[in-house]
């Protein structure tokens, strides 16, 4: 089966910087047309440039948690590429959890921002495909790749919201695999840990012990690199893992096989 991504359609959330970017980079050298998608107007301008009406990689600047926003989104890819095959829900939020405070919101915050969103916009592309199937007979229509977290398993008191979305993120995506093969479009996840997030990459700028620490509690004794995730988030959307759906496919540096882990995941 080939890893080839080239010619098809992506929309990567979350594009504006850190592992977001990084997939939409490389998709897009990879020969995939890819709508970037984010809130951060400004930053995807900074990273992208004037890509709005040329070439094989565009910009969208929008909320995502707004219905109309997700429906803009998908018909603007449509507009530029005509098609959607692949969808990359990399968008999401981390911040800390305060257990006992009944003002605390941050659980709402973060079940809307990495569940919800991913949740409606999967919902939204995956009614694309299935239109776009009546032209392609055989074979499968489209992937959805959702980004989740080792702290759905792995966690800390601080980051319960955090690791509540990550669980439901992930069963999420065991149910919509379910809902959507006989469409033929298949639903995986990749679960990282010790991997250098644009959110990790400031906490451990103010921290050198937390770095130190993570790197203590990674059995390959380091933290990843964007790129060493893309690796897996492509395989996922090419025609090398059409066999695959349903998955939660685990990039930690072996770090989920520890018992106990006293950093957060990211």
């Amino acid at each position: 089966m080939s890893f080839s991504i080239s010619g098809k359609t992506a929309i990567v959330t979350g594009a504006a910087n850190g592992i977001g970017l990084s997939i939409a980079k490389r998709f897009a050298d990879k020969g995939c047309n890819v709508m970037c998608a984010d809130m951060d107007e400004k930053k995807l301008k900074e990273e992208l440039g004037d890509a709005r009406d040329e070439g094989n990689i565009r910009f969208f600047a929008g909320d995502l948690r707004q219905r109309l926003t997700i429906a803009n989104l998908v018909s603007a890819t449509i507009d530029a590429f005509e098609q959607v095959d692949i969808l990359v829900n990399a968008s999401r939020q981390v911040m800390p959890t305060d257990a006992l405070n009944v003002d605390d919101t941050s659980v709402q915050v973060l079940m809307e921002q990495n569940v919800m969103t991913a949740l409606q916009l999967s919902q939204q592309v995956a009614k694309r495909m299935i239109k776009q199937a009546d032209d392609q007979p055989e074979g499968q229509i489209g992937s959805i790749i959702n980004l989740s977290s080792t702290a759905a398993h792995n966690t800390q008191p601080e980051l319960m919201g955090y690791s509540m979305a990550a669980a439901a993120l992930d069963q999420m995506t065991r149910s919509m695999a379910l809902t959507l093969a006989p469409h033929r479009i298949r639903v995986n996840a990749v679960a990282f840990g010790s991997v250098m997030s644009a959110s990790l990459k400031a906490s451990v700028a103010e921290n050198r012990e937390w770095r130190d620490d993570i790197r203590n509690h990674t059995p390959l004794g380091r933290i990843a690199a964007p790129s060493e995730l893309v690796e897996a988030v492509q395989f996922l959307a090419a025609d090398s893992s059409s066999f695959m759906t349903g998955e939660i496919m685990v990039v930690d540096g072996g770090r989920s096989l520890l018992d106990a882990v006293s950093a957060p995941a990211h």
